[in-house]
């Protein structure tokens, strides 16, 4: 059989349909960021609520110091069990630990060397507990937690440095000073054209915002004092 002229074949029916698209969140570098997840699944500290917790210094290991009272326990109970073992293989008594006995035995409480050696090993004992209970590592700044498993510190000094180059930034600034404490940021600029008022003023608001740029936990207050460079003799 022969197909009629002027009647073409039906096309095909077209079964394709467009999937959805999925958008690609964008990554920014601002305080979005931390609202996405992070890769693992776990998901980051929003930027809330780590700055409203309070992190702590970080403790340092002591490792000179208890590495020298490990040493000096180490020689001495060394020394006590040579002699007693020495006692064993029936020789005689060291001469010290005989003077030793015989000294503490001998001489009254109240006696010079006995209070000195008192004094001396009290004041050991206070430093060692000192250590015990301080944190130490003064010089590192705890940051605020991005992570809750990462802790992230600032150096006292890298801090100092990043505030003095915003200071030196605003117009007007010839030279900047800039210490860094736990609690406070002193800056001493010296200006030498434009009012001081004015130069204060750029400069309470550029570190004060460079401060709050650097992610510490505890943000210094700011104290700040400009003056006219002295006159050359």
């Amino acid at each position: 059989m022969s197909e009629p002229r002027g009647t073409e074949p039906p096309e095909p029916e077209n079964t394709t349909q467009r999937l959805p698209v999925l958008q690609k969140p964008e990554t920014g570098t601002g305080p979005d960021r931390s609202a996405q997840a992070s890769g693992d699944g776990t998901p980051p500290v929003s930027e809330s609520e780590s700055e409203g917790g309070r992190e702590g210094r970080f403790w340092s290991a002591r490792r000179i110091p208890a590495g020298i009272v490990a040493l000096l326990l180490l020689g001495l109970a060394g020394l006590f069990l040579y002699d007693v073992a020495s006692v064993r293989a029936d020789r005689p008594v060291m001469s010290w630990r005989r003077e030793l006995a015989r000294g503490l035995a001998e001489r009254p409480l109240d006696d010079t060397w006995v209070l000195v050696g008192a004094g001396v090993a009290a004041a050991l004992g206070l430093w060692l507990l000192a250590l015990a209970a301080t944190p130490g590592l003064r010089h590192v700044l705890p940051m605020r937690r991005t992570h809750p498993d990462v802790r992230a510190g600032l150096d006292r000094d890298a801090a100092a440095t990043a505030l003095r180059d915003r200071a030196m930034e605003v117009a007007g600034v010839q030279s900047a000073q800039v210490r860094v404490r736990r609690r406070r940021a002193k800056v001493r600029a010296v200006s030498h054209f434009r009012e001081l008022d004015d130069v204060r003023t750029d400069l309470d608001a550029v570190l004060t915002d460079a401060i709050r740029g650097l992610g510490l936990s505890r943000a210094p207050a700011l104290s700040v004092r400009v003056r006219r460079p002295g006159r050359k003799e």
